[in-house]
């Protein structure tokens, strides 16, 4: 899955690669506390809430972020949902200026 304008890094102190729109975090791949490989995406914070019990935030503020277990038997669908859906999320938020640059890569 390629989205326009994303960046990444390593967080050598988090062990997580991290993923970038203008800026802004919108995905983090690492493990949780037993070392099981998991992405946290950015979600609006009613959907969250309904994603929950699912998906539990890890190491983020649970009111905006959800984690899911790599590997998992979730259909590759609705993951890639879940990370359009964090995308949006921080593209929606960048400045007028900064959308614009991106839309046109």
């Amino acid at each position: 899955m390629t989205l326009p304008g994303t960046t990444h890094d390593y967080q050598v102190d988090w062990q997580a690669d991290r993923y970038h729109i203008g800026g802004k975090m919108f995905a983090m791949i690492g493990g949780d506390s037993e070392g099981k490989p998991i992405i946290t995406l950015k979600c609006e914070p009613k959907r969250a809430e309904e994603l929950r019990d699912t998906f539990p935030g890890y190491y983020m503020n649970k009111t905006h972020w959800n984690s899911i277990y790599l590997y998992s038997n979730l259909p590759t669908n609705l993951i890639e949902n879940l990370i359009r859906h964090s995308y949006d999320l921080v593209f929606e938020k960048l400045t007028k200026k900064v959308q614009k640059e991106i839309s046109m890569e």
